[in-house]
């Protein structure tokens, strides 16, 4: 008989060094999972796992689910249950990946691989907190209130548009290039890994208090009432979104949910512009046009700026005017090409003419 092995400690949140953005991010979905999650984006060995896993250990009694690669959409939403249909004649749901996650953070890495429907899927339960199950014969709704998270490597693709513009939050992590900040997190990994418990027990209370933190913060935002906010906060929300020139509105309400998270984060009595400035970098990251490089300015004068996305093909307006945000970046401008004069060919078969010249043999 064969045992389990036990399950990896993760490592604790707190001692997470390097990745301000990440952290603030992070906390900010714990905060309110109906922000819609957030998306990483980073090269490999910079700490998205790691963090995910430490986060849901700072929720009470929060589940950790990773959804795979090759996972099916059944698998995620749930399905009938084949057995209990052909043993009692009777239909019966078959919780999926949606229903285990209910409560605590759905991982999933590498997510720009997944298919459309499950990415879909994913987001319409995140930022709804449910899951509808409609196919087979089965009509079914549950509970689906969890952090989202998914992480996913630039160089191997990106998401469309329009799923990129579901994802509440989006951090860039970079490698880290200070050379005294790389010796720290490496010490601080290597001390983790000798001794886990002992590791942990250093940051016990700093655990604590970020998790008695996240249980107040939460209970804040669910109130109606709590977090009043003035026109000055709806000003700044508008001028950022306008400035970075994105498309319908959902990032003026993601923005303004995210300034009420951090605000109840950090016990504040009321929300204020500084609280839109400091959530705003994470809000347009992905949703900002490359041409609109003043809104990056504009909310990076508060919270360090991060490179954002410049890959994505810029909108190309077909007004005809030769603007240098309507150009098509990468493109070369025409060379002239020479004409050189080619040889005439000889024809293969002879003309008519020349066939009558040549004499018949006798």
């Amino acid at each position: 008989m064969t045992t389990a092995a036990p399950m990896p400690v993760p490592f604790p949140f707190s001692a997470i060094a390097g990745q301000p953005h990440l952290r603030q991010a992070l906390l900010l979905a714990a905060v309110d999972p109906g922000l819609g999650g957030v998306l990483i984006e980073g090269p490999r060995g910079t700490a998205k796992t790691t963090a995910a896993r430490a986060l849901a250990e700072l929720l009470p009694g929060a589940p950790f689910v990773t959804l795979p690669l090759g996972a099916s959409l059944e698998s995620l939403v749930g399905t009938l249950d084949l057995g209990q249909a052909l043993a009692g004649h009777e239909l019966k749901f078959a919780p999926g990946l949606l229903a285990r996650a209910n409560g605590g953070v759905l991982y999933v890495d590498e997510i720009n691989l997944l298919p459309d429907a499950l990415i879909d899927s994913l987001l319409d339960a995140a930022a709804s907190g449910a899951n509808v199950v409609e196919r087979d014969g089965i009509s079914h709704r549950h509970a689906a209130r969890f952090v989202l998270v998914g992480t996913m490597n630039p160089e191997e693709g990106t998401l469309r548009p329009q799923l990129l513009d579901r994802f509440g939050l989006c951090v860039q992590l970079r490698n880290i290039e200070d050379a005294a900040e790389r010796q720290a997190i490496v010490r601080a990994r290597l001390a983790f890994d000798v001794d886990p418990q002992g590791f942990r027990a250093k940051h016990a209370e700093a655990e604590a208090a970020l998790a008695a933190a996240l249980v107040k913060a939460r209970a804040i935002v669910v109130g109606a009432s709590a977090l009043p906010y003035g026109d000055d906060v709806h000003e700044a929300v508008g001028a950022l979104c306008i400035a970075s020139q994105v498309d319908g509105l959902r990032a003026d309400l993601v923005m303004l949910r995210s300034a009420r998270a951090l605000a109840a984060w950090e016990g504040a009595a009321a929300i204020t512009a500084d609280h839109v400035q400091r959530v705003a970098e994470a809000v347009l990251l992905h949703r900002r046009k490359p041409e609109a490089e003043g809104a990056a300015s504009a909310s990076a004068s508060v919270s360090a700026p991060v490179t954002p996305n410049t890959q994505r093909a810029p909108n190309s307006g077909g007004t005809g005017q030769n603007n240098a945000g309507d150009q098509d970046w990468g493109a070369m401008p025409p060379e002239p090409v020479g004409i050189e004069r080619v040889k005439p060919l000889r024809p293969l078969i002879p003309s008519q003419t020349a066939q009558q010249a040549v004499p018949k043999k006798a």
